[in-house]
């Protein structure tokens, strides 16, 4: 089976990691922190759906403060989505963001 095509980004943020988490982790402040993403975001029984500009998308929000995580996949294809992390760094946090995209 072929890889996926990866994009990882990070940033740092001065800000202390549970900051961080805490609003990433947060489905209904998607629209401030991933405007091109999310639009408006409300809960779908035990997912949300997320006002994409150019449709819906039905998403599961999975966090872990022990790992310092926070994935946003489809609740259709769990596979795809953007697997993120938050690690602390001094005073502040790098903040990661990974999404895989199929190969053709």
């Amino acid at each position: 089976m072929p890889t996926n095509l990866s994009v990882t980004r990070s940033i740092s943020i001065q800000a202390k990691p549970e900051a961080v988490l805490d609003l990433v982790g947060d489905a209904h402040a998607l629209p401030r922190w991933a405007p091109g993403f999310a639009r408006g975001v409300r809960e779908a029984g035990a997912h949300w759906l997320v006002d994409t500009g150019a449709g819906e998308a039905l998403i599961d929000l999975r966090v872990s403060r022990e790992r310092g995580t926070v994935d946003i996949v489809s609740a259709e294809q769990p596979g795809r989505g953007v697997f993120t992390r938050v690690l602390a760094n001094g005073d502040g946090c790098e903040y990661l963001f990974t999404q895989f995209f199929p190969t053709r």
